[in-house]
């Protein structure tokens, strides 16, 4: 297989990848479904089913790697309807593919992509815990930066027109109705300073949440139209500000700006590369 197909094929599985409050990596069995070959919930459902009782057998915690989660589909003429449906970690998915027909060729190829990345976790997990915060903020600021170019390009296809009003909205909901520039004012920063550069890994892991489920939830749900996108995400930076409320976390507005921007961390390492 050459390395063109292996990645294109690998980016399938990402393509279908969220990330949750804590910035933890899962998939909608309903989604994975499809891309395994698999077209009836029935015989897919058996699968996830063995996957299940592995995963007690293994003395893992079920509900850490399984957890029910009904989803709205779209049916006939914009119609939508609930079904069951199963939030899967990486572990669970790799549980899952290695229950599935081996003759399907997606399955072979899934069989390949989560035993690898399962293990690639398992070692990323380790080196997460030796992260200074500069290293966190790097990584976050990263994921952040590619989410929302994947956002813009779902709002845009809304026929979203001013993507400004639209990420305005996103920070409204989450940071109890302060705009970008508001933001920016109370964090100091000069005109044209990125906000999402000037956050701690905290900060940056909320709004990476906001901005993947607002994300999800457009494509899940057909969202189309600047009003409805707009309020949309208002809508989701609401509810994680509801969560982070519900579950005695630190409020985005009152997390501490860091001393240091992701540009100065850069360019620190780039002198201490360069032997400076």
């Amino acid at each position: 297989m050459t390395n063109e197909i292996q990645k294109y094929k690998e980016k399938i599985f990402d393509d279908i990848k969220h990330i949750d409050e804590d910035g933890n990596e899962y998939w909608f069995a309903r989604e994975l479904m499809p891309v395994l070959g698999y077209y009836e919930w029935r015989k897919f459902n058996g699968a996830i089913k063995k996957a299940l009782e592995a995963c007690k057998t293994s003395n893992y915690k079920v509900s850490d790697h399984i957890v029910g989660a009904d989803n709205m589909i779209i049916v006939g003429k914009g119609a939508k309807r609930k079904v069951e449906d199963y939030k899967l970690s990486r572990y669970a998915c790799y549980l899952i593919v290695q229950n599935c027909d081996p003759r399907k060729e997606q399955v072979a190829l899934g069989q390949t992509y989560f035993a690898i990345q399962t293990r690639k976790q398992e070692l990323l997990e380790e080196e997460y815990k030796n992260l200074s915060e500069d290293e966190k903020r790097l990584k976050y600021r990263k994921q952040t930066r590619s989410s929302n170019l994947a956002l813009n390009k779902t709002a845009v296809n809304a026929g979203v027109k001013n993507l400004d009003k639209f990420h305005n909205a996103g920070y409204k909901g989450l940071y109890n109705g302060e705009t970008a520039n508001d933001i920016a004012k109370r964090k100091g920063l000069r005109y044209r300073q990125d906000i999402l550069d000037h956050m701690g890994s905290s900060e940056l892991i909320a709004n990476l949440f906001r901005i993947d489920q607002t994300n999800q939830k457009m494509i899940n749900e057909n969202i189309q139209g600047e009003l409805n996108s707009c309020e949309t995400h208002f809508q989701i930076g609401k509810d994680i500000r509801s969560f982070i409320n519900e579950h005695g976390g630190t409020m985005p507005e009152d997390l501490p700006t860091p001393n240091k921007s992701i540009k100065d961390i850069k360019n620190n390492r780039k002198e201490i590369t360069n032997g400076k």
